[in-house]
């Protein structure tokens, strides 16, 4: 109850000076109810479902999501408030010092009164995220882009030279609310008409029951080679206060029968073969593995006891930190790796060939799209759903299409 709060009152404070850009701006009465009902009404559904509704208090549902995506953006705009307002009172505060030690004080009072002009550039600025972070919750989290890159190896088999690899992941079914998007989505990878879909983790939220509604619109995936899947850390139903630990280990094996009634041959620290014209590629799938306090499930010494070490592989692992961390230095190289759990943070800004940025790059070093180190690929997929936040806002959910090709390795 301690850091509610202490939120509370953060948040109180921030409301009180980000007002402060509003008066000065206009000094139509109306136009401060509205910035006070409206930031009151989101406060307050916020508290409600978040934090004293019961009925909720398990599972982080469409309802707790919209909650804290309208807090977030009321919380973001004025922040931007802020920045704005602090720099302008860094140049009030000292002439109002000066005033008050060496000059008479003036009629209009030591502190010089907010410039109009500066509180209406702040209101400008900080409609832009407000804007952005609506659109994100209602139209961006369903805006599927269909990314293609082709990769290059010297060493890849020849029957596999052309090879299509079709790459999901983070689906986070818990967080859907329109089936037409979703089948939407599921006909656009169809479309892709690849080889093999590979689905690297994050099926659910939390719980298996949160993809039996949607158990038929994924049920129409098809590749002609298979679909392959891993498990990633939501997976595991670590997030949720479990009555017992049965029902936690139960709902695992649930999800584990419905990615199988699915389609997908889930590898669980195994491997398999494709074959094609008396080649083959070895496909390598380990659990979950994170930095930091996230599980580490994954076994690659394991994943890779029955393959041989020159063999052409591909690995799918959940969180690309598994990557930086342990595949780079295994003894074995591995020619792609494929990842996903980071959702480019669901926020950032993307211009193909000029910028890719995302808060999420102060946590993951490999937070979005092919990397190369010492001679091996990674792809982290930006991921097909949401988490948290229900929305995205320039990091759009990603389809991923990869074709193999024999030749002069990829820069």
């Amino acid at each position: 109850m301690l850091r509610w709060t202490i939120f509370l009152i953060l948040y109180i404070l921030l409301d009180w000076y980000a007002f402060q850009a509003v008066k000065s701006a206009t000094k139509r009465s109306w136009m401060y109810w509205i910035y006070w009902g409206l930031s009151t009404l989101v406060l307050g559904n916020f508290i409600y479902q978040v934090i004293l509704n019961p009925s909720h208090a398990k599972v982080l549902n469409h309802i707790r999501s919209y909650a804290f995506g309208f807090l977030l953006a009321v919380i973001v705009p004025k922040a931007i408030l802020l920045i704005v307002l602090l720099s302008e009172d860094i140049v009030r505060m000292p002439r109002a010092l000066y005033r008050y030690f060496y000059k008479d004080k003036p009629e209009a009072g030591y502190i010089a009164s907010r410039r109009s002009f500066i509180s209406k550039v702040a209101l400008g600025l900080a409609s832009i995220p407000f804007a952005g972070l609506l659109y994100g919750m209602f139209k961006g989290k369903y805006d599927f882009r269909v990314l293609k890159y082709t990769l290059n190896f010297e060493d890849l088999p020849d029957a596999f030279d052309g090879y299509r690899i079709t790459q999901i992941s983070d689906v986070h079914s818990g967080s859907f609310d329109n089936k037409e998007k979703i089948e939407y989505a599921i006909d656009l990878i169809n479309e892709q008409q690849s080889d093999t879909i590979l689905f690297t983790g994050d099926m659910v939220n939390n719980m298996a029951s949160e993809m039996i509604p949607w158990k038929e619109t994924f049920g129409r995936l098809k590749a002609k080679d298979g679909m392959f899947s891993v498990l990633g850390n939501h997976d595991y139903g670590d997030y949720v206060e479990w009555d017992n630990e049965a029902d936690k280990l139960q709902n695992l094996e649930e999800l584990k029968t419905i990615q199988k009634e699915l389609g997908f041959d889930l590898l669980l620290n195994e491997s398999r073969y494709l074959e094609k014209d008396g080649d083959r590629i070895a496909l390598i799938g380990v659990e979950n593995w994170g930095r930091g306090h996230f599980k580490k499930a994954g076994d690659l010494k394991k994943a890779v006891s029955k393959i041989d070490p020159n063999d052409f592989k591909i690995l799918m692992s959940h969180d690309p930190s598994h990557w930086e961390d342990e595949v780079l230095f295994d003894d074995l190289h591995y020619h792609l790796t494929l990842s996903g759990h980071t959702h480019g943070m669901q926020f950032g800004i993307e211009i193909p060939g000029w910028i890719k940025w995302s808060p999420i790059k102060w946590r993951y070093k490999y937070w979005a799209g092919i990397y190369k180190e010492k001679g091996q690929l990674i792809n982290v997929n930006r991921g097909f759903g949401f988490l948290g936040y229900p929305g995205r806002v320039g990091i759009w959910p990603e389809i991923t299409v990869i074709e193999l090709k024999k030749g002069p390795e990829t820069a």
